[in-house]
């Protein structure tokens, strides 16, 4: 059965049980609510929750694990036989799922049958020809075993799919029974309905602190991986980047980390100062009218696709620097530059400063500027001496989102600062940073094992904990600044 079909049941279920806790409640107080300890909505609304959330919870349980387990399963089937040279499990097991989806396809569109399917074999013209017309394309020869794993694989599917379809409805159905068989007026229906949401808070609230704990955990151990087959002195201490897939690398971060550094740089000198000044105008010198006009035309570049913004940097900024300052100062021929990824990054900035740091003025107390007015302070010093320094943690928070969005982006970089790692001080020359290098080592058709693949967790792991560094630094400057405020 088809996911969202299964849910749809579950929550008609659920409703259904809203329904008859609602009715069973008010028939169990004689007609009259006032002998209810609850109001009677909260006697539909725990019936609600106790046949929705275990039952999807399973589902969502079940989607995460089935994978794993099946694979894990069929995996044993592969020998090492069944491997190409140069390929891996990983790639077999790709093969092995696409060529269950289109034997499924197949036997969906009426060209074979089950019964046909399992006298197939891996050189059979009729099953070539089956895979042909459902579009699979394998990446290497298809062999017996092979087959055999994704006729298991497509069983296995299937099975769990009906079982999974079984369980959460039987789950549904239970929640909802038991919860209606305690539905009475003596009920304390809102507590355990209070409760209930308050269990869901905090999981929600852990959501984010798991899933940054599983973050740091697979960086961790992929890195731990990478540091096994590559020398880590040589990582830290190269100055040199030059994966070569075929051996002789030399995997150094120290140019890709300066690329990173320096187009980031080059973003925050152009965004944070023009961001600020717009801030500020709006917040304390611009009128009513012209402010709801202006913030939400700056804030539709935060709107705009990176790759848009590459398109512009490629297109038009890139030729322009090249041709008016590169070219004619002797510093560079090359439209990509760290330059042109830098600004239009910068522009790309400006309202996420802009924006966060006008709500920030804005949360000033007026008592302060009255205060300063009070005292003959002029517009100018009052935005300077109090309003500024009141608003300093905010716009420091502001300044570190941009910094983070300016190291983590990769498009604008791509298209507008090139693909070479190197340590250059000219502005003008093409550099890269570690995103791009990230998604260039993790793409195409090379072994996950190898070195020049897994240096793209070590890049990864390296980019969090200078961010890291970064926030604390900003939490240490803040705090101190406030210490002396108050």
């Amino acid at each position: 059965m088809n996911i969202a079909v299964l849910v749809l049941i579950v929550l008609a279920i659920s409703a259904a049980g809203y329904v008859l806790g609602r009715h069973r409640a008010l028939s169990d107080a004689q007609g009259d609510r006032r002998n209810l300890h609850s109001l009677i909505g909260y006697y539909g609304q725990t019936v609600f929750l106790f046949a929705s959330v275990p039952a999807l919870f399973l589902l969502a349980v079940w989607l995460f694990l089935q994978p794993m387990l099946i694979e894990a399963r069929v995996g044993a089937m592969i020998q090492p036989s069944d491997i190409p040279e140069g390929g891996s499990a990983t790639l077999v097991m790709s093969d092995v799922r696409r060529l269950a989806e289109g034997l499924d396809a197949a036997i969906a569109s009426g060209a074979v049958t089950e019964e046909a399917l399992a006298g197939l074999q891996a050189g059979d013209a009729e099953l070539g020809s089956l895979l042909s017309d459902a579009g699979v394309a394998l990446g290497a020869e298809l062999r017996p075993n092979v087959l055999e794993a994704a006729k298991a694989y497509r069983s296995e599917s299937h099975g769990a799919r009906l079982a999974l379809t079984a369980a959460v409805i039987a789950v549904s159905l239970v929640g909802a029974l038991l919860s209606l068989r305690r539905v009475s007026p003596e009920y304390r229906a809102r507590n355990v309905f209070e409760r209930f949401v308050l269990a869901a808070l905090i999981a929600s609230s852990l959501v984010a602190v798991l899933t940054t704990a599983g973050i740091i955990a697979s960086l961790l151990f992929e890195s731990i991986h990478f540091f096994q087959l590559y020398p880590a002195k040589d990582f830290f201490l190269s100055l040199t980047w030059n994966p070569q897939f075929r051996g002789g690398s030399d995997l150094g971060i120290w140019p890709l980390l300066w690329g990173t550094l320096y187009v980031s740089f080059v973003a925050l000198i152009f965004a944070v100062p023009v961001g600020l000044l717009i801030a500020i105008y709006l917040s304390e010198y611009a009128s009513k009218r012209l402010r709801t006009f202006a913030k939400p035309a700056i804030e539709i570049l935060a709107g705009i696709p990176t790759i848009v913004y590459g398109l512009f940097a490629l297109i038009t900024v890139g030729p322009l620097l090249r041709d008016y300052f590169a070219q004619p100062l002797g510093l560079g021929t090359s439209s990509a530059s760290v330059m042109t990824a830098g600004l239009v990054m910068g522009i790309m900035l400006i309202p996420f400063v802009s924006s966060l740091s006008d709500d920030i003025i804005n949360a000033v107390p007026q008592s302060l500027r009255d205060g300063s007015f009070a005292i003959g302070a002029t517009q100018s010093e009052t935005v300077r001496q109090v309003i500024l320094p009141a608003a300093l943690p905010g716009i420091v928070g502001a300044i570190l989102l941009a910094a983070s969005r300016a190291i983590g982006e990769t498009m604008i970089v791509v298209m507008g600062a090139g693909a070479a790692a190197k340590l250059d001080l000219n502005p003008f020359q093409a550099m890269t940073t570690i995103t791009v290098k990230i998604v260039s080592q993790l793409t195409g058709d090379t072994e996950f094992a190898s070195p020049e693949t897994l240096v793209a967790f070590a890049l990864g792991m390296m980019l969090f904990l200078f961010t890291l560094v970064l926030n604390v630094l900003a939490l240490v400057v803040v705090r101190k600044y406030r210490e002396q405020y108050e």
